[in-house]
Formats: C-alpha cells, sequence, structure tokens
C-alpha cells in the first residue's frame, strides 16, 4: 500500500466521489456521519478509514490507515520507530502534538501525520492539500 503524499494512497485520489472508490475497493465494511456530516468509510481488509466532505460535495479529502504494508516514500512505517522513520525521509520540518499516549508527527507541506505510541508509528493520516488560496487541490478532476 503506497502513501502518495499529496495525491491519496495507491489508486485512491483525492477528489474521488463515493462511488469512485467503490469502484476500486468495493462496499466499506462500515459507513457512518462524522460530527461536521462527512461521510466515512471503513474498510478493514485494507485498515483503511476515508472521509468524504459534506462541504465539498462529498469527496475525497482524507485518508487514514494502519495497514503495516503502507509506504512512504519506500520505507515501511508503521510499527517502526519514529525517528528512524524521519531520520529515513527527505522531509525535515516536523511539529509535534502530545495526546497522552499518543503523538502526532505533522508534516503541513505534506498534509501528513504519523501517530505515534511508544515511539512506534501507528497510524499514518494524509490530508488533501490546501493552496496559498484556501482552497484544496483535488487530484481527481
Amino acid at each position: 500500500m503506497t502513501v502518495n503524499l499529496k495525491n491519496g494512497i495507491d489508486n485512491l485520489l483525492f477528489g474521488m466521489k463515493q462511488k469512485d472508490v467503490e469502484a476500486i475497493l468495493g462496499k466499506p465494511n462500515k459507513q457512518f456521519l462524522d460530527d461536521d456530516k462527512n461521510v466515512i468509510y471503513l474498510y478493514n481488509k485494507e485498515k483503511l478509514r476515508l472521509t468524504f466532505y459534506e462541504d465539498e460535495n462529498l469527496r475525497l479529502g482524507y485518508i487514514i490507515t494502519s495497514n503495516p504494508s503502507a509506504t512512504v516514500l519506500s520505507h515501511q512505517v508503521i510499527g517502526k520507530n519514529i525517528e528512524e522513520v524521519k531520520n529515513a525521509l527527505p522531509i525535515k520540518d516536523w511539529e509535534t502534538e502530545d495526546f497522552d499516549s499518543t503523538i502526532n508527527h505533522f508534516n503541513e507541506s505534506n498534509w501528513l501525520i504519523f501517530q505515534t505510541e511508544f515511539e512506534e508509528v501507528i497510524r499514518i493520516e494524509l490530508g488533501a492539500i490546501i493552496n496559498d488560496k484556501d482552497e484544496i487541490e483535488w487530484k481527481f478532476k
């Protein structure tokens, strides 16, 4: 499973509609609305959580995975030590935010989060890029 920075993951591209995603992955194992009325798809086998933004005509705008096969720039990251992961990647600008037992390591230019617990990466979050005009840069037209 390849994380394509600024674009999506594998064949999933930011901007896809639910029907586009279902054509690739099939129906989700679970579907629900979050507090902002965004549609959330959960795929158990793939360990994917996909968010379709309600205020953006239900386009795919956010992806979370804890799939152990997920790679970022050819580096497998789930279960790996966060410092080793960050040192292996060419991305050097990281902000951290501490949440009790977990820490988020965030790179804004790629809208990438590595969530860690006990200094190991437990999940990857990837969001669509927002440009200087405060508009989302959709990759799927």
